[in-house]
């Protein structure tokens, strides 16, 4: 009679903390990446002496004493230039938002001579460093007699000059069915039709995603507004931040780390409003 063998001992058990891990991994690395922003909110709550006196994010004494301060320290309340930087950037989201996607229906659906060139073209443009052509706009604006007015930071957008959301929306508008358009083409509907009733409405992650990173680039674009907004009545919030700080002489810290902390609500409000759109629009560029 055979005797029954004995199971073999296991030396290794596999390991199940992995997603444990994992995840106290990323909260770990999540609050490093926050550090930056955990010690303005702590320096803003802080009095001016004690901002850089004190390295820990936990402050001694709490005084609002900067909010207070800065809202007022400039020419205007610091709601004005919140005001200018709005209209900027809410015009720039509308404007990107009907020329990108125009511009993405165009390649994406019709036919029209040297389209393949004319897209290539254009794909060549996300490779241009946006420094080169900072000179021969500023000159075009200032023939223009643009310069100190907010055009120069609008136009480009209704020009649909930001190819990366086209090329975004393209991708998009390929995965669509064309089966739609030929049922919409059967019931009378021509070009406009079609792009306003069946295809922009199915992109609402395209536009979403669009909407989201011209408001954030647009709304925190510095070195654009600085150069074309010389008078303090147009300044937008990254020019009047820069106010705070004066080489020769002493800086508004506390005040400028205040209404910095104002200044980030807008971004981070308008990404949680759109950041379901903002996954899906992501996630679906590309396929096809």
């Amino acid at each position: 009679m055979a005797t029954p063998s004995r199971p073999t001992p296991v030396l290794f058990r596999p390991f199940r903390g992995g997603p444990v891990v994992k995840h106290i991994l990323l909260i770990g690395f999540g609050l490093i990446m926050l550090y930056p922003l955990f010690w303005m909110i702590s320096s803003s709550l802080k009095p001016e002496e004690l901002i850089f006196r004190e390295p820990g994010l936990w402050p001694s004494t709490v005084t609002l004493e900067n909010y207070t301060e800065g809202w007022y320290a400039l020419k205007h309340p610091f709601g004005y230039y919140l005001w200018n930087s709005a209209v900027v950037t809410v015009l720039s989201v509308v404007a990107n938002l009907v020329a990108c996607s125009l511009a993405a229906y165009a390649f994406a659906r019709l036919n029209f001579p040297l389209k393949k060139l004319w897209f290539a073209l254009m794909l060549g443009t996300i490779m241009l460093p946006a420094h080169v052509t900072i000179v021969p706009q500023y000159i075009m604006f200032s023939k223009l007699d643009m310069i100190n007015t907010i055009w120069p930071l609008i136009m480009p957008k209704v020009l649909a000059t930001d190819a990366f959301f086209i090329f975004l929306m393209v991708q998009f508008i390929r995965t669509l069915p064309r089966e739609l358009d030929e049922a919409a083409e059967i019931d009378g509907a021509g070009y406009w039709r079609i792009f306003i009733r069946v295809v922009m409405p199915l992109c609402m992650p395209a536009l979403a995603t669009t909407a989201i990173f011209t408001f954030i680039w647009t709304w925190n674009d510095f070195l654009s507004q600085l150069l074309y907004l010389n008078n303090p009545d147009n300044f937008t919030v990254p020019v009047a931040l820069r106010t705070f700080l004066d080489a020769s002489s002493d800086s508004s810290w506390g005040p400028m780390f205040a209404m910095s902390i104002i200044a980030l609500g807008p971004i981070f409000g308008f990404f949680l409003a759109g950041q379901k759109y903002l996954i899906r629009g992501v996630a679906t560029t590309g396929l096809k």
